[in-house]
């Protein structure tokens, strides 16, 4: 939904205002700062950061005792995109100390609270301030005034993957530029899992490029936050030592071998079909793991809430039938076959075609452009529809990292494999409305 203001309204509504009593930043960087009389807060952690060393100039710049940072203290000078429950511009501090700038998502209270919405907008708040990843957000602080809440976040200058999968060749990413993107997505899937949290919006548009080419996973308002007593703790297996306690699912099916599949049929949209009859069942040898495996997965809770966007929903989503962790491995099948094709693999005519698509319809792939077999295997296994099959349901990320289309992948040192796309230096100069790209998306 696109909230109905600008950049402009915003401006003038902040300047009309005053925030001195009411507008704050509440993140704990910037309190223990406040709250002392030196700024080592900022110079330890986040010394080379120039977002963190604006915010401690600007602080250390002002009263005695500082007062905190305002809404009024930022400039909007973009609008960077629209989401469900805000509008996200490029901001910088009116006062410049250097060249930082911020992704600031801004959401109306008024708004949320008629759309009851509010829920969300705190439980993506909550998240963002419990993530320290580098292929995660960071949270540089949250700002309230009366009418407006404000999450004050990194800028990524690369845009979204739907963005730069539209400006390659054929509107579609080489197999390399494929595994590099997935590959960071899994990690990232896997800590904010390892924190209790489904992530639920797994899509190209939620996937940044920072400036030095790698990813970072945002927009945490569809995502559902566990508390500690429903997750399942890390483990360390072995061949020796499996996994002691499997998954807690309702469905109570023991996964099958490497590449069969199964269906969940919805109780009133579609008849009863076969997903998946392969015609020549290949014998798969055993893989032998020579050391142990770190399994942060699953998060153990069950969800009835129905949400995503229509064509990266999983089955067990759509049907009812109360989900897990398992949906965000069925949305990087999507992600990876959107990747591939420059298309998802069960859109129909219209949403309700899409959904009775996505319980029933078995999976198929375009005849071009070429795709590796492995690349296919994997899309296969990951769009299992019942969720207790689904590579990744019972192990995890670390089922997923050692399927053969990650062959090669140093995942230990994934900040070091060089980008298959690096953004030019940001400018304002190059800033356009091709940033924020006026696609139609359906939320629930």
């Amino acid at each position: 939904m696109e909230p109905p203001w600008t950049v402009d309204d915003l401006t003038d509504d902040l300047e009309s205002l005053s925030f001195n009593s009411t507008a704050t930043t509440t993140t704990t960087d910037i309190n223990r700062s406040i709250s002392s009389s030196s700024s080592s807060t900022f110079t330890t952690k986040h010394s080379t950061d120039p977002c963190w060393d604006a915010i401690r100039r600007r602080i250390s710049s002002s009263t005695d005792p500082p007062a905190p940072l305002l809404l009024s203290d930022l400039k909007f000078i973009h609008k960077l995109g629209a989401g469900d429950i805000g509008c996200v511009y490029l901001a910088e501090m009116k006062c410049r100390h250097n060249d930082a700038v911020f992704a600031a998502k801004v959401m109306d209270k008024k708004e949320l609270a008629s759309r009851n919405k509010e829920g969300r907008a705190r439980t993506e708040r909550e998240i963002l301030e419990m993530l320290e990843h580098p292929f995660l957000p960071t949270l540089y602080g949250f700002l309230d005034s009366p009418k407006w809440s404000c999450l004050l976040t990194e800028f990524c200058p690369g845009g979204d993957l739907h963005v730069l999968r539209q400006r390659q060749p054929a509107k579609r990413f080489h197999e390399s530029a494929v595994r590099f993107y997935a590959s960071e997505v899994v990690v990232a899937i896997e800590y904010v899992h390892m924190m209790g949290i489904v992530y639920r919006d797994l899509k190209p548009e939620n996937v940044l490029v920072r400036s030095d080419g790698h990813i970072m996973l945002t927009d945490f308002d569809l995502s559902l936050k566990c508390d500690s007593s429903t997750s399942t703790p890390a483990q360390i297996i072995t061949n020796q030592n499996p996994l002691s306690k499997p998954f807690r699912s309702e469905y109570h099916i023991d996964p099958p071998p490497f590449a069969s599949s199964s269906c969940i049929l919805p109780k009133c949209i579609v008849p009863a079909v076969s997903c998946f009859n392969p015609k020549h069942k290949r014998k798969k040898k055993p893989i032998h793991h020579s050391g142990p495996e770190f399994v942060a997965e699953p998060v153990d809770v069950r969800s009835m809430s129905f949400v995503g966007t229509h064509e990266y929903l999983a089955p067990e989503i759509v049907s009812s039938e109360g989900h897990g962790s398992a949906v965000d491995w069925w949305t990087l099948g999507i992600f990876i076959f959107e990747l591939f094709y420059g298309v998802t693999p069960f859109r129909g005519m219209d949403n309700e075609l899409t959904l009775a698509n996505i319980v029933a319809r078995a999976l198929e792939f375009p005849k071009e452009p070429t795709v590796p077999a492995t690349a296919k295997d994997l899309i296969s296994q990951l769009l299992v529809k019942d969720p207790a099959r689904r590579l990744g349901s019972t192990k995890g990320a670390s089922a997923i990292r050692q399927h053969p289309f990650f062959h090669g992948v140093n995942w230990a040192l994934l900040r070091c494999t060089s980008p298959p796309f690096v953004p030019p230096p940001f400018t304002r100069d190059v800033l356009s409305d091709e940033s924020c790209p006026e696609t139609p998306v359906d939320y629930f």
